[in-house]
């Protein structure tokens, strides 16, 4: 076994427990090791990026049990991807944070920043149903208190939002979970994806009702019509670089949808029958529209944002809904891009509204580095937009190439389309009244005594530079990423090849 494929699990949990109980009254020692646990998580995800790339399925057997008797942790190209994408959009975060000085708002932002990164690390890496679960609820204990940081009435009423829909998604899930056990014997996800495709039709009306229970659940985490309502309330009242790192918090159930109704109840299984893709479609389209008119309607900048990942997720799911490997590998592909986009447009508009009166979309005086900021917000308006010539021009066109069937093509397309339409207006008609009305504003005579807003310090704009530069090589190095995630797709539909290395299977067992 190689012993770095837990790595990642286990250095923000040692971390995250060191600074809480040690440092949490050391700002400077608790930032300092927050940084450098996030660098070198950065450093492990690169490395285990080069590990998957040979295309190789890896299993991590905890306590050396045989999978599907003990716990499991599975490491291919997809996984391998998405914790390179969270481990350096938790770096661009923190050095956000730090530099912002947001992290320094509350004692444990650190502790519960690392403890959020292990559990969205986990539920990459594990290879169990009942795993998924732990790690979404560590993950999720993270996010509520990472949610009301700073604290505030309005934040505190979104977070109570937050929380309880995602309890209810959580008692959904031990639902789910033990209708699945009682009709299978087994939570591992290689022995399901064996097991359910040798029930018969006829016996597996529990089956398809745990696949809905499931799809329910990642549904509410991917925050997909009918149950995206919390999102623009959490996303919009949460702290900048708390939403930004909730960029990948919906990829998570996205990646869950993906994970797992590819590998158990794939589209040629015959117990489902291909019965999460047709209400994903529908449920896609309509969250597109939400998003886009949203942002039309949004009074306030975080919220107009947190509309635009309702959007975004909107058109992710699209592609997942077709459940192929064309269709698979446009969605990977868009799902780094819009995750790196939301994250560059939540930190530039926090870098205008803390020299703002308030985040109201109205006219205000101008601030100190207008031009800087604008320049910023529009570069990350255009990634989440999905104009040229930054990456997302190239995912909406992934995708509207890949989603060409006859009962697909209208709507799709039609969706995406004027989705992206109707946020290009809603972004600029934002981004007019922040940058273009504020300059007719005389700015306020200053006040003795009070501090004028201080100009951006490099580190402070830095991160979000970083995601935009991010968003350049992404479209830049589109070839070999397409190449990678082509890989990723077809390893992710090779079900025999998965059970086999995960239930250490000899070919044609």
């Amino acid at each position: 076994m190689n012993h770095w494929i837990i790595a990642p699990i286990i250095l923000p949990a040692l971390l995250a427990p060191l600074i809480g109980f040690v440092m949490r009254h050391d700002m400077p020692l608790a930032r300092s090791f927050s940084l450098a646990g996030s660098v070198a998580l950065v450093a492990l995800a690169a490395g285990l990026v080069s590990l998957a790339a040979g295309g190789e399925t890896m299993v991590y057997r905890l306590g050396d049990w045989p999978a599907p008797y003990g716990i499991v942790l599975v490491l291919d190209r997809l996984s391998a991807l998405m914790i390179l994408l969270t481990s350096l959009l938790g770096l661009i975060v923190l050095v956000h944070a730090v530099a912002t000085g947001w992290d320094a708002r509350g004692r444990h932002f650190h502790a519960l920043f690392q403890f959020q990164l292990m559990g969205i690390v986990g539920a990459f890496l594990t290879g169990d149903v009942f795993n998924l679960f732990v790690f979404f609820e560590i993950l999720l204990i993270a996010s509520y208190g990472l949610m009301i940081h700073g604290g505030g009435r309005d934040r505190m009423r979104a977070g109570l939002q937050y929380v309880v829909i995602n309890l209810v998604g959580s008692t959904l899930f031990l639902f789910a979970l033990g209708v699945l056990y009682a009709s299978t014997g087994s939570l591992n996800i290689a022995d399901l994806a064996l097991r359910v495709a040798e029930i018969p039709i006829e016996e597996a009306a529990l089956v398809r009702l745990a696949a809905m229970l499931l799809m329910i659940v990642f549904a509410i985490k991917a925050a997909i019509f009918p149950i995206h309502f919390w999102l623009p309330g959490a996303y919009g009242n949460a702290p900048a670089p708390v939403a930004a790192l909730f960029a990948i918090m919906t990829k998570v159930g996205a990646y869950a949808i993906i994970r797992i109704h590819t590998t158990i109840f794939g589209p040629e299984t015959a117990a489902t029958d291909g019965l999460a893709g047709t209400w994903l479609f529908a449920g896609a389209i309509v969250t597109i529209a939400i998003g886009a008119f949203g942002v039309l309607g949004a009074r306030r900048l975080m919220p107009l944002i947190a509309f635009t990942v309702v959007g975004s997720m909107g058109t992710l799911m699209l592609g997942v809904a077709a459940f192929s490997p064309e269709a698979t590998t446009a969605t990977l592909y868009y799902l780094v891009h819009s995750t790196l986009a939301a994250a560059a447009l939540f930190l530039a508009a926090d870098l205008v509204l803390t020299r703002r009166e308030n985040g109201a979309l109205t006219a205000q005086p101008v601030t100190v580095q207008h031009g800087l900021f604008a320049a910023l917000f529009f570069g990350a308006a255009i990634g989440v937009a999905g104009m040229p010539p930054l990456s997302g021009f190239l995912g909406k066109l992934l995708l509207l190439d890949a989603l060409r069937a006859p009962g697909q093509i209208g709507w799709a397309w039609s969706a995406i389309l004027l989705g992206s339409l109707f946020t290009i207006v809603g972004l600029a008609r934002a981004g007019s009244i922040l940058f273009w009305k504020s300059t007719a504003v005389e700015p306020p005579e200053p006040v003795e005594g009070e501090a004028a807003a201080p100009a951006a310090r490099a580190l402070e704009v830095a991160p979000t530079m970083a995601a935009l530069a991010m968003l350049a090589g992404l479209a830049v190095f589109a070839g070999p990423l397409a190449n990678y995630l082509d890989g990723a797709a077809a390893q992710l539909f090779d079900r025999a090849g998965y059970a086999g290395a995960v239930l250490g299977l000899e070919a044609g067992e």
